[in-house]
């Protein structure tokens, strides 16, 4: 797991927990802003997955190219 991956489900977590403190006071400000954080969240750490995921394949040629 990289940074933005772990970056990432960092803010879904806050997201989520603003959302749920939005529930619980009614405030639909506090609701849609940690709706937009927890999707800004998924977004960084999906790539986070996808910058890992290209660094493996790089590896994986190097490690082919030195056989």
């Amino acid at each position: 797991m990289n940074q933005d991956e772990l970056k990432g489900k960092m803010e879904q977590l806050k997201g989520k927990a603003k959302q749920a403190a939005g529930d619980l006071t009614d405030d639909e400000s506090l609701q849609s802003e940690g709706k937009a954080d927890e999707v800004q969240g998924e977004l960084r750490e999906g790539f986070g997955t996808a910058k890992r995921k290209v660094g493996e394949a790089i590896e994986d040629v190097g490690d082919a190219l030195k056989k």
